[in-house]
């Protein structure tokens, strides 16, 4: 419905700020003008009733208009760019990778130097894990951000961020970065004033002068790590408060239910934009809105807050995609793209954590009917959204798929999780995994798996036992499970070290800032003498790398692994198999995988269950044509092995 208030108020604002609406910002105008009733309107679901509601949307809608007039003209021209090939993130051209800036290449300048190691890869898509300032000793990773605006001294500065910005721009190379929405350090200038006694911040957080109301929050909270940081509450001495610190205790909650919190943060958001961020990866968006009475998580204002977010985006910013690191059920999930009018209208992106941990069960397993249990729900996913895939991050591996998906292949969910635990801690007989357990819940038996891709999937042992069999079947482990997370849709997102075989990382320990969280044995520092073996024909680095190689240059040749919504999966003919059938325009692509440590055998007939009879399929790893039937009766797979099949005809 029109709103002439709302628009009024938007012109006169654009008018005070000299945006010239009939020629070059004419465009941003209509974006302003068309979202304006949707920012109006989610605003108020929220803070309509807040005594200093009006004034603070005024200030918020300054603030989209000024982070309009600060963008750089190049960054103007790529959001018309963007706009015109409509949703340019859902291309199958993009590759990414993660990383820490520090144990990668020490600090940015050293990143520079080493944009040549991602084009040589295939890599076209960065995301720099926290770079931001945040305390020494207390970081969580760098998630513990004590300045928004300031790069840490461990990275050098922000012009040097700037420096690969660009030289990232020439190699048509996009930028990922994260904002930690949910809390600041501890060291933060609004939380350093709180603790001073300045009222106005105090209201920045969720302080309390007694245990009364923390109490009653915590009958419904959860505990998120139980070892290291038990409880949700903090107390501060300085000023006699509690303060909520759902996280560590030098993560103070930010409150959200004030609108000066909101405007705020928004104004960070349209700092990194301008930075020239092509994704914005908003961290742990489920734990935004705190109420009483629940668990204060995945709460209607949560989304209402993400909505609102990108609405002000799409006016500012629309080069700029939104990634929300959910890590929820796939129910849940959904959820933070959009539902009712604004469907696929809140984060483009959302992590795959399901999927990524039903790969891991597979390989435990060798059973792939757990993972295809998921998938009619995955599949609910709307159309103009997409994932990130990946087979690991720079977090845990959890295991909180639902429980009806285990039972559905015959297994007791606690049985089956406890195997799962036992498998790649390498505690149960005969496993070749070498990881370790993560927030471990006595009291639930629940916990989490920290380890490389590498050494989850046995190369760490098999090294250690000089065995080359062990080693051959530990890289086709890895190359399965990478392979599976390439296909099926949307960015696939390596994390480093994982192209050339990392093995866990046990220098933390000797690390006081680190050596609490075991996390960060997946987190290594690179070794740049070991990274040349990559042109050493034969080495286990070379071996890897050149097939994720192959991969990222098979899957940028293909249009029909886009993410537009073009997937089907085989049913289980062989429990050991997952097979997919993807199709755009005519063209017809099969993703078949086996978990199965022996060969598995396939008839052909499974692949005529999705209405097509081929006679000829082009392989895309042998780079040759295999003919289906009828001398050769069934499609054989190697162990851990996997083909990428084209119809001939749509080759």
């Amino acid at each position: 419905m029109y709103n002439s208030s709302i628009h009024q108020l938007i012109n006169a604002a654009l008018k005070k700020n000299n945006i010239d609406i009939a020629w070059a910002d004419n465009l941003f105008y209509t974006r302003m003008i068309a979202n304006a009733d949707a920012i109006h309107n989610l605003y108020n679901e929220i803070y309509s009733e807040h005594p200093a509601g009006k004034s603070a949307f005024d200030e918020l809608i300054e603030v989209v208009i000024n982070s309009y007039k600060t963008r750089s003209s190049v960054l103007k021209t790529k959001d018309v760019e963007k706009e015109n090939r409509g949703n340019w993130f859902l291309s199958n051209e993009i590759t990414g990778m993660s990383l820490y800036v520090d144990r990668f290449s020490g600090n940015l300048k050293g990143l520079g130097n080493k944009l040549d190691h991602f084009e040589k890869l295939g890599v076209n898509l960065l995301h720099l894990l926290p770079v931001f300032e945040s305390p020494a000793g207390e970081s969580d990773g760098g998630y513990a951000v004590s300045d928004f605006r300031k790069v840490d001294q461990r990275f050098g500065t922000l012009d040097d961020l700037k420096v690969v910005r660009k030289k990232m721009d020439k190699m048509c190379m996009y930028l990922m970065q994260d904002i930690v929405l949910n809390h600041t350090s501890r060291r933060h200038e609004w939380a350093e004033k709180a603790r001073q006694g300045d009222a106005k911040y105090q209201d920045y957080f969720y302080m309390f002068d007694d245990r009364a109301i923390p109490d009653e929050y915590e009958k419904a909270m959860p505990e998120i790590f139980p070892e290291s940081a038990p409880g949700n509450f903090t107390w501060i001495p300085e000023c006699n408060k509690w303060v909520m610190t759902v996280f560590h205790n030098y993560q103070w909650d930010l409150n959200f239910t004030n609108p000066a919190v909101l405007v705020d943060m928004l104004d960070n958001i349209f700092f990194y934009a301008n930075l020239g961020v092509d994704i914005l990866r908003i961290d742990a968006p489920a734990f935004i809105w705190k109420q009483l009475g629940t668990n204060c998580q995945n709460l209607p204002q949560a989304h209402t807050l993400l909505r609102l977010i990108k609405q002000c985006v799409i006016a500012a910013a629309p080069g700029m995609a939104i990634l929300g690191e959910a890590i929820v059920s796939p129910e849940e999930i959904m959820k933070y793209f959009g539902t009712g009018e604004y469907t696929a209208k809140e984060c483009d992106f959302a992590y795959n954590a399901t999927q990524m941990a039903l790969q891991w069960d597979m390989l435990a397993t060798g059973d792939t009917r757990v993972m295809l249990e998921a998938q009619p729900g995955l599949l609910k996913k709307p159309y103009g959204t997409s994932w990130i895939t990946y087979t690991r991050c720079h977090d845990d591996i959890g295991l909180a798929y639902d429980d009806h998906m285990i039972r559905s292949a015959g297994y007791d969910p606690y049985l089956h999780r406890k195997y799962l635990k036992e498998y790649y801690e390498g505690s149960f007989p005969g496993s070749p995994s070498t990881g370790a357990l993560f927030s471990s819940n006595p009291k639930t038996g629940d916990a989490r798996i920290s380890g490389t891709l590498a050494s989850l999937c046995g190369l760490e042992k098999a090294i250690q036992a000089n065995s080359d069999e062990a080693i051959e079947q530990s890289i086709n482990k890895i190359l399965l499970m990478q392979a599976h997370s390439f296909f099926p849709g949307g960015v696939p997102m390596l994390f480093y070290g994982d192209e050339l075989g990392y093995c866990n990382d046990y220098s933390y320990l000797d690390d006081p800032g680190k050596s609490y969280d075991n996390r960060w044995m997946h987190r290594p520092v690179i070794d740049w003498e070991k990274n040349k073996k990559i042109d050493e024909q034969g080495t286990i680095e070379q071996r890897i790398f050149s097939a994720t190689q192959k991969l990222i240059s098979i899957r940028k040749k293909l249009p029909v692994i886009g993410d537009y919504k073009n997937i089907a999966w085989l049913p289980p003919f062989n429990i050991h198999v997952a097979a997919y059938l993807r199709t755009l325009g005519g063209h017809q692509f099969y993703g078949v995988f086996n978990f199965g440590e022996e060969p598995s055998y396939l008839k052909w007939s499974a692949f005529k269950y999705q209405g097509i009879t081929p006679l000829k399929f082009y392989d895309h790893i042998a780079e040759k044509e295999v003919v289906a039937g009828p001398d050769n009766e069934h499609l054989i797979i190697g162990g851990y092995g996997f083909y990428l099949f084209s119809v001939v005809d749509g080759k």
